[in-house]
């Protein structure tokens, strides 16, 4: 037996965050179960694999400290370069940019999104075998 990611909990703003990982991740919405302003809870779905992100409102403040478990997201067609320059074009912000710091090639990007959390754009699995 196995778990998998279920919920994205705490959001400010459950549409506008869902909105957003919807074209970073290429998730769309449930058929049938579309996500408006002003829900409280939004799914989104991974049209090739089935997977699902529920992302709920909560009422515990602003985070104040850097996240202690984020997401690693790597390019399903592309290079991380490539995905790095798509990501900041959706106005995801840079926190740090770790490319090369452990020699040619290595490294990662870790952004904020719209609402703080952070996350990392690491290489390809296709990068990591060239």
């Amino acid at each position: 037996m196995t778990a998998y990611v279920s919920h994205t909990t705490d959001s400010r703003n459950a549409y506008e965050l869902s909105e957003w990982r919807k074209k970073v991740l290429g998730y769309t919405d449930i058929p049938g179960d579309p996500n408006e302003p002003g829900h409280p809870q939004c799914v989104i779905i991974d049209p090739e694999s089935g997977h699902r992100i529920l992302f709920i409102e909560g009422a515990h403040g602003e985070k104040a400290a850097k996240n202690r478990v984020h997401l690693d997201l790597a390019s399903r067609a592309g290079h991380r370069d490539q995905e790095i320059g798509r990501i900041r074009q959706l106005g995801a912000a840079v926190i740090s940019d770790l490319r090369g710091e452990h020699g040619p090639g290595s490294g990662w990007v870790t952004f904020a999104d719209p609402e703080g959390n952070e996350f990392c754009v690491v290489r390809s699995p296709r990068e990591m075998t060239q």
